[in-house]
């Protein structure tokens, strides 16, 4: 969160920046640390950065796993079973990555843990004070694949059960549950599981277009809205359709997705969304809109519902998100739903460093 600051600095002192990237930072961090060691380096470096890292070093006989010390983002530990390099270590973001290479998961990295691996083998090193734990819940709902595990939990299961919730807190009179393809599919199995509704998909999805939610310009999101989904008219036609997707950002893919399904025939469309409403972005390693476009910073759900032209929307409820977790809340970030966030920008040089941040985000 204070990659805009670190970065006047570095520049001030004689850094020069070759991407807008704030990674790049940490490296210019590492560079200008009169630390002895790599180590010593890379432990002063991320002593200065404030809020959250999952990163892996690679040097010619080393390898250098660290993760923030309020684990936002997932890194996992593996070993490789066969081959020439079985028994080697490897590290990734996520479990599923670990079944592409016939690896076996080990244990997540810890918050504040930095493993080093070299011919000596694995030392672990806890360099930093404890902090309280942030882990997203954001991974569960849409970032992470659903063949992960993600903090002890398949990420699959995760989704299904709060489709389960929401179908228990929003139940609409309807003749099929239709997932927004692909994030919104586990939940829609759990929706059509509680409801006792039939589970048909009503949108097809081009699997070779990638996501929309982050494209700069309106017109590109529209479009490619349009060439990523098609809708079913044989499925669709004449019926009372609940559609459930994962979250609405802007509110123009959901209006998009809602037209569609009522030009392939659908009598009546209800939203339903497995997470509740976004009114904030990340700050923490994740590019989302700014708060003035996120929809539901500044609109009612009956306000959403009338722009998205729905003709119910319901929300899983705060409470119902962690259902999974037995409502147990410590320990998770959930600051894009409640706007509670865990590190914030220091009280002085508040409103310079966000505008920093967000100057960075727009570059």
């Amino acid at each position: 969160m204070n990659a805009g600051v670190l970065r006047e600095e570095l520049e001030a002192s004689g850094s020069i920046f070759q991407s807008t990237s704030d990674t790049e930072v940490i490296i210019h961090l590492i560079a200008t640390s009169r630390e002895r060691t790599l180590m010593g380096r890379i432990v002063e470096a991320l002593s200065r950065v404030r809020g959250a890292y999952s990163l892996l070093f690679l040097t010619l006989d080393r390898m250098i796993a660290a993760r923030d010390p309020m684990g936002f983002r997932p890194l996992v530990l593996g070993r490789l079973k066969r081959g020439r390099e079985r028994g080697g270590y490897v590290v990734a973001s996520e479990t599923c990555a670990l079944d592409l290479i016939e690896a076996e998961y080990v244990r997540e990295v810890e918050p504040g843990e930095i493993l080093t691996f070299g011919l000596d083998g694995m030392q672990s090193l806890k360099p930093f004070p404890p902090a309280p734990h942030a882990k997203c819940i954001f991974e569960y709902i849409y970032f992470s694949r659903p063949d992960s595990s993600l903090y002890g939990r398949n990420v699959y299961q995760v989704r299904k059960e709060l489709g389960r919730q929401l179908a228990r807190e929003s139940w609409v009179a309807a003749d099929l549950v239709t997932p927004v393809p692909d994030s919104g599919v586990p939940a829609a199995i759990g929706y059509a599981e509680e409801s006792g509704l039939p589970l048909e998909f009503g949108l097809i999805r081009n699997h070779y277009v990638g996501r929309t939610f982050i494209e700069p310009q309106q017109s590109i999101r529209h479009f490619g809205v349009k060439i990523k989904l098609n809708a079913m008219r044989e499925v669709l036609n004449g019926k009372r359709v609940v559609v459930v997707d994962d979250s609405i950002v802007r509110g123009t893919t959901s209006r998009k997705i809602i037209r569609m399904l009522r030009d392939a025939g659908a009598k009546e469309v209800h939203m339903r969304i497995s997470s509740p409403p976004t009114i904030g972005p990340c700050y923490y390693g994740i590019d989302t809109p700014t708060r003035g476009e996120l929809i539901a910073s500044s609109s009612s759900v009956e306000e959403i519902r009338k722009f998205i032209e729905a003709d119910s929307l319901a929300y899983l409820s705060r409470e119902g998100m962690y259902i999974f977790l037995d409502g147990k809340t410590q320990g998770f970030c959930d600051a894009c739903f409640s706007g509670n966030y865990p590190v914030h920008f220091d009280d002085e040089g508040h409103t310079h460093q966000l505008h920093l941040f967000e100057a960075l985000q727009e570059r």
